[in-house]
């Protein structure tokens, strides 16, 4: 069974910039229409920290695509050892001030338990939780353990916490570029 798309399962931070693939030589954006934002949203609903009901519009999708090419363009820079661009940090600091997180407190079976609430809209809301993750990323020692698929075709970005990983996904990419090699040995032996 092929794995569905856009992966989930690294970073949130990760998981936003992998929403833009090249797929047969076509970038596709994976989180390109309100819909799209909304199926990422659900997917990602364990890890969000704040309810996300109601449906998102073309203005969400902007100020998440915003956050999105904020995080892409920074973690591109520290990956390479780098300076990240000013204006995507402060991207990414305007994000979080426009819908800062207050803990809320409440009492649930029996102890106390917090959750994120955000003022706002619902992208503002978003942007600002998929900017504070970034924050968390990129002041992680696990930055250290970002990389770029190996698969020439592949841009997602993966954190190696085996030293040996080399693909986003063994099944997708380690595949291609398993069939590639076996087709290239068996075509130079031909």
């Amino acid at each position: 069974m092929r794995p569905r798309l856009p992966l989930i399962g690294e970073p949130l931070a990760v998981d936003l910039v992998n929403t833009r693939a090249v797929i047969s030589g076509d970038q596709i954006d994976m989180m390109g229409t309100p819909e799209k934002l909304q199926e990422w949203l659900t997917r990602q609903a364990d890890r969000m920290p704040t309810p996300h009901q109601a449906s998102p519009d073309e203005e969400d999708l902007a100020a998440v695509h915003a956050v999105r090419e904020h995080v892409a363009r920074t973690l591109s820079a520290v990956r390479r050892g780098k300076r990240p661009p000013a204006d995507a940090l402060r991207g990414l600091n305007e994000a979080q001030r426009a819908a800062p997180g207050i803990r809320r407190l409440s009492w649930r079976n029996g102890s106390v338990v917090s959750a994120v609430d955000r003022p706002g809209k619902l992208g503002l809301r978003v942007a600002a939780e998929l900017a504070e993750a970034a924050a968390e990323l990129l002041t992680d020692p696990i930055i250290e353990l970002l990389r770029e698929c190996e698969e020439p075709n592949c841009v997602m970005l993966f954190v190696a916490r085996n030293p040996r990983r080399r693909w986003c996904s063994a099944a997708i990419c380690g595949n291609r570029v398993r069939v590639a090699r076996y087709y290239r040995r068996h075509k130079a032996a031909v």
